[in-house]
């Protein structure tokens, strides 16, 4: 029943697209949607588009990733920089775009900071960032929050492998540290994070608030059309926006199959390397490269949201003015009315689908006897079939079905997403507790929900919290599944957020970014403080 929604959106997506939706007059299958679609003005475009982005980021995020690992784990650069990132993990998506938009504009901080004295500009100049034709802003936003993402993935495989013998003995060899690392790791290491790697290349090519907000818009990318198309008036557009959704779909599985080709290149390479007994022990410069590249990402995503806290107390702030001339707390007066109901109905739907996520996580890694996640591929398939490809025949079964759009149906759509985002949290501190504990207290007869509750839970809740952490983040940052199953009649702080990312109000959008941003941050809180407070008279369980 995991997969259960996933393949009955993608059935109630497939129908309509070849026509078949009897509730709107389709009763007999056509291909006439499919063709209406191919005449789209520049819809290849837009798939390009979408296709390009997805792959450019994963690999670059990757390839960033990966070379800082390989030259740094196990040091004290790769401590620093592992706590510099983390945080970013509890950032939601929309926010970091907006955080990066109000860096790059024409008349952003950057060119602020260097006018008129060095550019000459008096005004902000006419250029066409973010939202540039080629989706270059997109991809920095995407890569700004992919690294940290795969990072934490890496992390959590890392202690699987022999590191520090592999390091002991292609040193002995005389191999660099990326070099002996690509050698003799790397392999080990990507199987292990192989099915997140999928994850990010599916978002990153159907992606939608990013693209809204940073990528092209003449034309936009296709997951950006289908939502607008799915967003029109004419009923009858439900049929072109599924057949858009197909074609989403496909697009994904095509990028899949790229990868999968890249995988084959990489692989030959592998061996190319092993056996040419190079040891290219001169890689300073590209480690350092890495670790410049990680740390600048980390530190743009963070001056982005203090700019976006700025904005939001800013009075008067002319171009090219660095700072604003006053501060004042009238934007957010203003918002506060307005913000009251969409707050509560965001914080409300991410404990429900984060508390029922983690009993779910609970409940399967309780019921494995190695805690390992890995034969649970239905929960993860939400990760690897692209959103806008599955929510749509959702929304339109639960129509069907008489489920209107309340918070509950909301948080349920929540749940598909967040679940695999917990389960891949939770699992590795799971497999690392010492199964001796167990082995004592069922010696001593104690049953199995009794060693659940007094053994395992108690000493997991740390990363029980952090689970539940980063499953409230996950769902404060849905956009889209969102926007359909609540139908409008369901805002969310990100709804809002990403609606007005068409307007020019930069203090208004800096209050509802910013807030977006703070609701993660104090779920990763609670999870640090509880255990603290809950243990501070047994120093062993405060780790």
């Amino acid at each position: 029943m995991l997969c259960l929604p996933v393949l009955a959106g993608l059935a109630g997506t497939l129908l309509p697209a070849f026509g078949y939706l009897p509730a709107l007059g389709g009763t007999r299958f056509t291909l006439g949607h499919f063709e209406a679609l191919a005449a789209q003005p520049h819809i290849l475009h837009s798939a390009l588009i979408s296709l390009a982005a997805g792959l450019t980021s994963t690999v670059f995020a990757l390839l960033v990733v990966a070379t800082f690992v390989a030259g740094f784990a196990g040091t004290r650069p790769f401590a620093f920089i592992q706590h510099l990132l983390s945080p970013l993990l509890a950032v939601p998506h929309a926010a970091s775009a907006f955080a990066i938009a109000f860096l790059i504009a024409p008349s952003g901080f950057l060119l602020r900071l260097v006018s008129p004295e060095f550019t000459g500009f008096a005004q902000p100049p006419d250029w066409l960032i973010p939202n540039d034709p080629l989706g270059l802003s997109m991809i920095s936003g995407l890569v700004a929050k992919e690294m940290p993402f795969l990072l934490l993935v890496m992390l959590a495989a890392l202690p699987q492998l022999p590191l520090a013998n592999a390091r002991r003995l292609m040193s002995a060899l005389g191999y660099g540290r990326i070099s002996g690392f690509i050698i003799a790791l790397w392999p080990l290491l990507y199987r292990q994070i192989r099915l997140p790697v999928f994850a990010v290349l599916v978002y990153s090519t159907s992606v939608v608030d990013v693209a809204m907000i940073l990528g092209p818009r003449l034309p936009p990318t296709l997951p950006v059309r289908i939502a607008q198309w799915l967003a029109d008036d004419d009923i009858g557009a439900r049929f072109f926006a599924s057949a858009g959704a197909v074609l989403q779909l496909a697009l994904g599985l095509f990028a899949i199959v790229i990868w999968i080709g890249v995988e084959r290149l990489g692989r030959l390479c592998h061996r190319r390397l092993s056996s040419s007994g190079k040891r290219l022990t001169e890689d300073g410069l590209v480690r350092r490269i890495a670790a410049m590249i990680t740390t600048l990402s980390a530190a743009f995503i963070f001056t982005g949201l203090g700019l976006l806290a700025l904005w939001s107390i800013a009075g008067l702030w002319p171009f090219p003015d660095s700072l604003p001339a006053s501060l004042t707390f009238r934007t957010w007066q203003r918002a506060l009315g307005v913000l009251a109901e969409p707050l509560a109905t965001t914080i409300t739907i991410a404990l429900l689908s984060s508390l029922v996520a983690l009993a779910i996580a609970i409940g399967l890694l309780s019921r494995s006897a190695h805690g390992t996640a890995d034969r649970w591929f239905p929960v993860f398939l939400p990760l690897l079939v692209p959103e806008i490809a599955f929510v749509f025949g959702l929304q339109i079964l639960a129509v069907m079905a008489g489920f209107s759009p309340s918070i509950a149906t909301v948080a349920a759509m929540h749940l598909v997403f967040v679940l695999p985002y917990v389960l891949l949290s939770l699992a590795p501190p799971w497999r690392a507790l010492d199964r001796r504990y167990e082995q004592i207290a069922a010696g001593l007869g104690k049953s199995p929900l009794k060693i659940l509750m007094t053994i395992q839970l108690p000493m997991l809740l740390r990363a029980c919290l952090t689970a539940f952490a980063v499953g409230f983040a996950v769902s404060v940052s849905l956009y889209l599944p969102t926007v359909l199953i609540g139908a409008g009649r369901v805002t969310t702080i990100t709804t809002e957020a990403v609606a007005l990312s068409s307007g020019g109000d930069r203090r208004i959008i800096g209050v509802y970014a910013l807030l977006q941003a703070l609701l993660p941050f104090f779920g990763f809180l609670v999870a640090s403080l509880l255990p603290q407070l809950l243990f501070r008279h047994r120093r062993a369980m405060r780790i």
